[in-house]
């Protein structure tokens, strides 16, 4: 791999932002998995609705977004460590509030703020490596953070079915304050400056509509952004309905469920490994393109388990399919979408990371509102995909060969 001249860190320094990036990355998998084998017994608790239930993982999942907004270009700003440990600090102590909630509105509220917090994390982690890296190598760098952020899908619906043996789904959030409280320290004793003095912008709304306006202009951004919207789409309708078609409509109990779910997570993490492989041979493009349409042939199967009538198996062998195809092409889209955009890469990664989250959670409860059945999560899981894919391909028509590998 090749850092970039301006902050060209010892072997050292990068091998330990691998480890703190990926484990800053996993504050979504972690706000969401945790307690996704609680969320049926949280509505129960709070004598609330299974979608009220999940409403309290859209606005989470939305906080992620929007607040990517403001973490992003503040980054751009005054650097990468200090909006970083904020949005930690704050991570944590809006956990404590979701655990003192006393109604589902209150929650709600908690909830939407640990997400404003949480974005800081994953969007400064983009922007960290958008900063020593680009291109082939930049793909390359995402998918070994993959490799350390995608484990928190996998322990944390475990740990997650585990801690429901022994606690409720307050109990849940605590331990979630603790986390925040580790990453922390971990982001203030792991983690350096990345972005120099010199590369940061002044401030001020001039300079932000310049960055938002370029971002704009650039139709293959702009196609990548459709792309992570639909994707983002496709997986929240997984995230959200899940619980409730493998417990609830296969009869899988809490902790059958977290195993299930933690094999899906595997998958999408062997799908980011064979990008890393890949990508240095094929092109971030090729390969983001591949992938989608990976997806959609594994969408497709998935749609027609149910359509058929195959039951539980048909579902448990499409669903780890397209996690493993999506995991093939994600991080190459975010390659491409950061590739021309260094000046800027709070700002893009802020913008690509606001629709991934923000789309998903607004769009797929509405295929819910009848029930989240198997029909519904895998009709949405399908279209979505399909839209991804055409995003995708459009966006790699608009890059010349020479530059499939992004470079900037």
């Amino acid at each position: 791999m090749t850092a970039t001249a301006a902050v060209a860190p010892p072997l050292m320094s990068v091998r330990r932002s691998i480890l703190v990036l990926g484990v800053l990355e996993a504050f979504g998998p972690l706000s969401m998995d945790l307690y996704l084998p609680r969320l049926p017994q949280l509505a129960s608790s709070l004598h609330t609705s299974d979608a009220m239930a999940q409403l309290t993982m859209s606005v989470c999942m939305v906080g992620l977004g929007v607040g990517q907004l403001v973490a992003g270009p503040l980054s751009d700003r005054f650097g990468r460590r200090r909006p970083l440990l904020v949005g930690v600090a704050l991570f944590t102590l809006f956990s404590l509030a979701c655990v003192f909630s006393p109604t589902v509105e209150a929650l709600l509220v908690a909830r939407l703020l640990q997400g404003l917090a949480g974005s800081a994390g994953l969007v400064i982690t983009m922007a960290v490596a958008r900063d020593l890296y680009s291109g082939a190598d930049l793909s390359r760098m995402l998918s070994l953070l993959t490799l350390v952020s995608a484990s928190a899908p996998i322990v944390a619906p475990v740990a997650g079915g585990a801690l429901a043996l022994v606690v409720d789904w307050r109990g849940v959030f605590l331990v979630l304050a603790g986390v925040g409280g580790a990453l922390f320290l971990l982001a203030l004793f792991g983690l350096r400056e990345t972005l120099p003095a010199a590369a940061r912008h002044g401030g001020g709304m001039r300079v932000l509509r310049a960055h938002f306006g370029s971002l704009m202009r650039d139709p293959v951004f702009v196609l990548m952004v459709i792309a992570a919207a639909a994707g983002g789409t496709a997986f929240f309708a997984y995230l959200s309905m899940s619980s409730f078609v493998l417990q609830d409509g296969f009869g899988l109990s809490p902790q059958l469920f977290a195993l299930c779910f933690a094999g899906n997570a595997l998958a999408n993490l062997l799908g980011a490994q064979l990008s890393r492989v890949l990508v240095r041979r094929g092109g971030p493009a090729r390969l983001y393109v591949c992938g989608q349409v990976a997806s959609v042939a594994a969408a497709a199967l998935l749609l027609a388990a149910v359509l058929l009538g195959w039951g539980l198996p048909g579902v448990v062998i499409a669903l780890p399919l397209w996690l493993f195809a999506s995991g093939l092409g994600g991080p190459n889209g975010t390659t491409l979408a950061l590739g021309s955009h260094a000046a800027r890469a709070g700002t893009a990664a802020a913008v690509l990371g606001t629709v991934t989250f923000t789309v998903g959670p607004l769009v797929a409860p509405l295929a819910a509102l009848a029930g989240a059945s198997p029909l519904a999560m895998s009709a949405t899981i399908a279209a979505a995909s399909l839209a991804a894919a055409t995003a995708a391909a459009l966006a790699a028509r608009r890059l010349h060969p020479s530059a499939s590998a992004v470079s900037s």
